[in-house]
């Protein structure tokens, strides 16, 4: 096989354009047989907008790799030995079945590649099946009824089944487990452009579908999973986990238990700390959502208002305050919602969640500035949790249960004496662009004082500079003063903001050790909950880590060479 870098096209190129590319890349002689491409990697080249290009990886076969190689320019071909990502434990025969708690990506991708060695795993999930979850979110949005054990947070396929379903990860990829989740959502009716897109997304109401897909899978291939199942204690002797116990009544016995909770389980979180199981405070972030008009990322970004080969624009920035924190864009959804993320009556959080086609008129990200467990006011583990809820209940406060939203001019005005707002427009040398834009004229920037949100749940206009401490928000306004070097418009006063995003990722770490099991023997925490992934692609990776542990675990202790 060969791979071929930097192949540079038009995007509203055709399909035969790539291969007639390809061809001159090899210098394939006329008459020379059709070579089969795959599509490595796919990446927007927005430097000289409006005109877009895509650059492609691609692997090709050809017939007389040899010679058509020594012809080759070897700076952009290169001879290439693909390595398929393979499961430690081929088939599993014996009687041990782990169980894990909870059906996020973490526990559905643990889940599955267990079942497929044989292992028959046991799923628990708190919550509902998506398609009685996605019932009951909707009335929640719609009527105010909070369901504290179905909702954005916990029931089937987790809090990134109602996010943008972005699949990129910063993880580092040598053992192939990415590549591998990307092909198993693939399978289960993901679109092949994730396969290859440098910034892949699936969307809400795709994500619906595949999490049942794979959900079905692991039950045909010998699994379980129950719904309703929310785990209230651990049983355990000498040090070693012995069993679960569900509902407070109900006990499964294993040996081997995958902890995959979501990063929003706090009464979980209690139990174990209860238990004893060792475990510390991290770092995370908080902040608010802001939104745009599309219209003007897309401007930012393309030169363009709307190209239908790309969909709307997406960004990616990032910043340093003057006390030295960060302050970055998360979760960005173009053409999205922002929505009512809440899970505990007198909280209130919010999330950005993003259709398939990414067809609003609004972009939302949230803008988030990092805290660390110096800001929790004590030291303990839990304190990041108690830290969250605080927040979330000022946030309830502000909008009376309803999502409070805020012009960000006010906001600013609220927070920034005016020689601090002006300190605060000159921290050029401090933000790092990571999308570069600039909108091509006046017309495209200024945001109208009508603009209003696109929120699912209600909302109102409210204190929103209340909710954060005042060093976060003052941290928070001196980020989006940055960001509007960047992307002109990004810092109008008319943009929205609308908080609190306040479950960016877990306040906690379970601790593990190199065999990834907790303090408690047997007892494996795993994914985002367990504070070792940021995202639906990076849980799902450590999920099949966790899986590979497990099985091989499970096996030599069988002393069963068979299995291997």
């Amino acid at each position: 096989m060969l791979r071929i870098s930097e192949l540079k096209l038009p995007v509203e190129h055709t399909p035969e354009e790539l291969i007639r590319q390809v061809k001159i890349c090899l210098r394939l002689q006329k008459g020379a047989p059709e070579p089969e491409i795959t599509i490595v990697r796919r990446s927007i080249d927005a430097r000289k907008k409006p005109e877009l290009y895509f650059n492609y990886i691609v692997n090709v076969q050809v017939k007389n790799q040899a010679e058509v190689y020594r012809r080759c320019d070897k700076k952009r071909v290169a001879v290439w030995e693909e390595r398929p990502y393979r499961f430690p434990v081929v088939s599993y025969k014996g009687k041990e079945r782990p169980v894990i708690i909870g059906t996020g990506p973490a526990g559905l991708f643990c889940g599955y590649m267990l079942a497929k060695a044989g292992f028959r795993p046991i799923l628990l999930e708190r919550g509902k099946p998506v398609e009685q979850r996605t019932k009951d979110v909707q009335e929640f949005w719609e009527r105010g009824r909070l369901n504290p054990e179905s909702n954005v947070q916990f029931g089937e396929g987790g809090a990134g089944t109602f996010s943008d379903g972005k699949l990129n990860t910063l993880v580092k990829d040598k053992y192939g487990r990415n590549r591998k989740v990307l092909a198993l959502l693939a399978e289960a009716g993901a679109p092949k452009e994730i396969l290859y897109d440098h910034k892949p997304h699936i969307g809400t109401d795709e994500l619906c579908k595949i999490v049942a897909h794979m959900r079905q899978d692991i039950i045909n291939m010998g699994g379980e999973v129950h719904f309703g199942a929310k785990v209230t204690d651990l049983v355990c002797a000498k040090g070693h986990v012995e069993g679960v116990i569900v509902n407070g009544s109900r006990m499964f016995e294993a040996e081997y238990v995958i902890l995959a909770p979501g990063h929003s389980a706090r009464d979980l979180f209690q139990m174990l700390y209860k238990k004893g199981i060792s475990m510390e405070a991290k770092p995370f972030a908080v902040g608010m959502r802001v939104e745009h008009p599309q219209e003007l990322i897309n401007y930012a970004q393309y030169g363009r208002g709307e190209i239908k080969s790309l969909g709307n624009a997406s960004y990616k920035v990032t910043a340093r305050a003057k006390d030295g924190r960060g302050i970055y864009s998360f979760c960005m959804c173009p053409g999205g919602f922002v929505v009512n993320a809440s899970s505990q009556p007198g909280l209130l959080a919010v999330n950005g969640m993003s259709y398939s086609k990414r067809d609003g008129s609004n972009a939302n990200s949230a803008i988030i500035v990092t805290v660390t467990p110096e800001d929790y006011g004590r030291a303990h583990p839990l304190a990041g949790v108690a830290f969250q809820q605080e927040l979330e209940e000022r946030a309830f406060k502000a909008g009376g249960g309803a999502i409070p939203v805020q012009r960000y001019g006010d906001y600013r005005k609220a927070l920034m004496e005016e020689e601090e707002y002006e300190e605060s427009r000159c921290g050029k040398d401090r933000c790092q662009e990571t999308d570069k834009g600039r909108a091509p004229s006046p017309e495209t920037v200024k945001i109208p004082d009508d603009f209003l949100p696109a929120i699912k749940g209600r909302w109102c206009f409210g204190p929103v500079h209340e909710i954060l401490p005042r060093a976060l928000g003052r941290a928070f306004v001196e980020g989006m003063e940055q960001f509007g070097n960047s992307i002109r418009g990004f810092n109008d006063k008319n943009v929205l903001v609308e908080g609190i995003e306040s479950r960016t990722s877990s306040p906690v770490r379970i601790l593990r050790d190199e065999k990834l099991q907790s303090s408690l023997k047997g007892l494996y925490p795993c994914g985002e909950g367990a504070g070792y992934a940021g995202g639906i692609t990076s849980a799902a990776m450590d999920g099949i880590r966790v899986a590979e542990e497990v099985a091989m675990a499970i096996a030599k202790s069988d002393r069963s060479e068979r299995h291997f």
